[in-house]
């Protein structure tokens, strides 16, 4: 098992510093963030982001408050603050550029750069993310979608100890049935 002090070395070394030291240093986080590995969270201005309630960072998230092109040429940085709303999940491998505001109760795509601000209410996607349609419009096509042959319960995750390989044949098969499987 890797000490705290060599895991603390490597995410340094890996330009990585941990929430509470971003904390320190500036960030505004509300209450129940999850924020999954890889993600970055502009470590040399992180003063200039804010971020909600019960925000979801997904795997290698990285949200950035300053555009450093401008230094060689100009001299200076370009920082904008970057706010985050209240219930908002952020898909994989997304980018929160300098100046972008996030509203409440929204859901960004996996692999989104999000350049502009995304309004309330919204679920946007693409390079440069773009509102696609609304959240309540997300929920409700997948809600319908949700049946008793294709929904799975916190049995069938490596939260349950004994989560056995015949349930995951079992889950494999059905989506290879249903397209898609929802699981809590």
């Amino acid at each position: 098992m890797i000490s705290r002090k060599i895991r603390s070395l490597l995410n340094t070394i890996r330009g990585q510093q941990s929430l509470s030291k971003l904390i320190r240093k500036g960030l505004i986080i509300g209450e129940n963030p999850t924020i999954m590995s890889g993600c970055i969270i502009d470590p040399s201005h992180c003063w200039h982001i804010e971020i909600g309630d019960n925000v979801i960072l997904a795997p290698r998230v990285h949200i950035l408050a300053h555009d450093a092109s401008t230094k060689d040429i100009l001299g200076y940085t370009r920082v904008s603050n970057v706010r985050i709303g209240n219930n908002v999940f952020i898909g994989a491998g997304s980018i929160v550029l300098p100046g972008v505001v996030i509203g409440d109760h929204v859901v960004i795509g996996a692999g989104s750069v999000v350049t502009k601000s995304i309004s309330s209410n919204s679920v946007a996607a693409g390079n440069p993310a773009r509102i696609i349609c609304t959240y309540d419009e997300y929920f409700e096509k997948f809600k319908m979608k949700i049946t008793k042959n294709n929904s799975f319960d916190d049995e069938y995750t490596f939260r349950n100890p004994e989560f056995s390989e015949q349930q995951r044949a079992e889950m494999k098969t059905s989506c290879e049935k249903y397209g898609e499987i929802f699981v809590k």
